[in-house]
């Protein structure tokens, strides 16, 4: 009851409400809107008032204040009343009141604010915690008292996959036992076997849904099927090998196998060079993308695509063209990141050195651990030290980091979507149509028409079409289904009014120009350097194909990671910065990795350090300094298998990584 069922609750945090510990009240350590010297006359009144009563200065760091003191600025001085004294209408007022504390304050302003605003601001310095009656278990005791085979059901829960399967496995009833569990036994065990067999057997069976990656919710939807064992099924995946291993991606292939054999059909919309391998019939799209692409290439077995020569996927597949490895001659700064004593999840308490000013790849089997180290524990922890809004959550537990003075900016490139609406585009998310608005409010019709910068936003009245106030669509409310989108009658999809796009620049009125592919974009706005510099990013990125002003709710995951890395690329480099990376070719062919590792070898070119977490064996193979993590995944894993050089790694019997890095080295050749 305390929590829910969500085995979690939000919690006031003490690191979040205070700023900066080596800055005093007066500097306003504490964050809170209300508080301190710049938040209004009460919270400065109530604290001096505390800080009278208690014999403390105010003007000292937070940190050399006393802990008693801290503490009931913080939580509140309990019953006691302290003097207060104020000035109104021009003469002093003394009483006495209790004083609050800031974290109370804020949980009263959150439940009884009717201002989402201030809510919204109160939320930002909660953290997500255990709850404290359950201990995350998600059930009152009397549900936890219920054993089977010395395991109640939290318990069992936190067991991975496999681990769970084999304690299952072992269960023997008989008598009435077997004759009420032993059906319900067996069907367990089966779904169990069909996670495991696609890859799954990592995963904790309590695992959140959202925290999983589409590739695993895809498999585990994969699962569900393969348990059905229904025939005449025409099945369509889209990419499921994104966050698997080598190894782990040949048991997902029988798995696909396995459903064509019992008489269905199966689909895959792929770029894994094994899964083409081994489908019985490929379909070749482009020949390039956007609104270059759109044709039939090729059509036929592995062999036949290999050996057609208008295919760009045979001809990488064929092996007729390569992506080129860059010179080992790269040695870095000669500064090291070392992360000591990481232990969060599945990670052994591991040791790791990060050679600053090099490409770094971070690698391993599904579940060994690689997000755990990368994403949950080194760039939490570097947010922290850089003070980055965002990311509000704790890195998992660690010793702590050395070095962190090498690096001045961290810029991590996930694959959320850069909007949740349409109205988020390549355009705006890049700072492309700031640029553009000021040059069609610099056109002489715009100026006689006394038009300025913000007619030709979408987002304000003046420009824009007032029926779909600028969103090219209408959202259409479906209560109990998702809701729809439709082409705005008014506009036709256009967001602007008609005086709005009479204004024209070579023809073209602002509609029309973020209709245009970003090729097009290039060449129709040349004269103008600023616009191009981060048209030319994008380009280099691979994404010349995308429409300018493409909804962002269209971009796959990919897509969304390239825009960022354009935005990022578009900004002057420090020749200090660290890029992280999540699976940086999810969804990208042969020629778009060999793209994007020409603009990843560029930035650590300039100084700057580069760490992926990656499978892809042209990214592994390109990279200066592996990291690989298992041996296995899950409790099984989270130990540093093999560091070094891509030849290093390769040359060691016990990685799984090598053994597939070692063939693909020796073809090089």
């Amino acid at each position: 009851p305390s929590c829910d069922g969500l085995g979690e609750d939000s919690q006031f945090s003490e690191d979040l409400v205070i700023s900066d510990p080596g800055l005093s009240i007066y500097q306003d350590c504490l964050r809170p809107s209300g508080w301190g010297a710049k938040h209004g006359i009460w919270g400065k009144t109530a604290l001096e008032a505390l800080a009278a009563y208690d014999g403390v200065e105010l003007n000292r760091p937070w940190e050399q204040l006393p802990e008693a003191f801290r503490r009931r600025v913080l939580y509140g001085a309990g019953r006691e009343k302290i003097l207060y004294t104020m000035r109104r209408r021009n003469r002093l007022v003394r009483f006495k009141k209790r004083f609050e504390g800031v974290i109370p304050n804020c949980r009263r302003r959150l439940f009884e604010t009717s201002s989402e605003a201030v809510r919204a601001e109160m939320r930002t310095y909660q953290r997500r915690r255990p709850c404290g009656s359950c201990g995350g278990s998600r059930l009152r005791l009397e549900a936890r008292q219920v054993f089977i085979a010395e395991h109640n059901l939290p318990a069992l829960t936190a067991f991975c996959v496999a681990d769970a399967l084999a304690a299952l496995q072992r269960v023997t009833l008989s008598g009435h036992r077997a004759a009420v569990a032993e059906r319900i036994l067996k069907e367990v065990v089966n779904r169990l076997q069909f996670l495991d067999s696609v890859g799954l057997g990592y995963l904790t069976l309590a695992r959140a849904a959202a925290t999983l990656s589409g590739g695993e919710a895809q498999r585990i939807r994969l699962a569900t099927q393969i348990g059905s064992a229904l025939t005449g099924v025409l099945y369509v995946l889209d990419e499921p090998s994104i966050g698997l291993h080598q190894r782990d991606n040949r048991r997902l292939l029988g798995s696909l196998q396995r459903l064509r054999d019992i008489g269905n059909t199966v689909i895959v919309v792929e770029h894994d060079a094994e899964t083409m391998r081994a489908a019985d019939r490929i379909i070749d799209l482009g020949p390039g993308a956007g609104i270059h692409g759109g044709q039939l290439v090729a059509e036929g077995t592995a062999k036949e695509i290999c050996a057609h020569p208008d295919s760009l996927t045979g001809a990488y597949l064929s092996g007729r063209v390569r992506i080129d490895q860059p010179s080992r001659g790269r040695v870095g700064t000669g500064q090291v990141l070392r992360l000591r004593g990481a232990r969060g999840n599945n990670l052994k308490s591991v040791d790791v050195e990060l050679p600053l000013g090099r490409f770094i790849a971070v690698t391993g089997v599904s579940g060994s651990g690689k997000s755990t180290l990368v994403r949950q524990t080194l760039e939490r922890a570097l947010r922290a030290h850089l003070g980055h809004e965002g990311d509000k959550k704790l890195p998992c537990a660690h010793d702590g980091i050395d070095g962190l003075e090498h690096i001045d900016k961290l810029v991590p490139i996930s694959q959320a979507p850069i909007g949740r609406t349409p109205r988020s585009n390549p355009a705006t998310y890049t700072g492309l149509f700031g640029s553009i608005r000021d040059l069609f409010a610099a056109l002489p019709e715009a100026k006689v028409r006394g038009y300025k910068p913000g007619r030709f936003s979408f987002n304000v009245k003046g420009g824009r079409c007032e029926t779909c106030r600028g969103g090219g669509v209408l959202r259409i409310e479906m209560h109990f289904l998702a809701d729809i989108f439709v082409t705005c009658e008014t506009c036709r999809g256009r967001r602007y009014n008609r005086e709005t796009l009479e204004v024209l620049y070579r023809g073209k009125s602002i509609a029309d120009l973020l209709d245009l592919s970003i090729l097009e974009a290039r060449q129709l706005l040349e004269a103008f350097p600023k616009i191009c510099r981060k048209l030319d990013t994008l380009i280099d990125v691979g994404l010349a194909y995308m429409a300018l002003g493409q909804a962002a709710t269209t971009l796959s995951g990919g897509e969304a990671q390239r825009i960022k890395l354009a935005k990022e690329l578009s900004k002057r480099s420090t020749g200090r910065t660290l890029y992280i990376l999540d699976e940086p070719t999810t969804g990208l062919h042969f020629d778009d990795i060999r793209k994007l590792l020409a603009v990843l070898h560029r930035l650590t070119d300039e100084g700057n350090t580069v760490l992926v977490i990656e499978h892809n064996l042209d990214v592994i193979a390109s990279a200066d300094h592996l990291i690989d993590l298992g041996p296995e995944g899950g409790d099984l894993g989270g130990e540093v298998v093999a560091v070094g050089s891509p030849a290093e790694v390769a040359a060691q019997p016990q990685s799984y990584t090598g053994q597939w890095l070692k063939p693909y080295l020796e073809a090089l050749r």
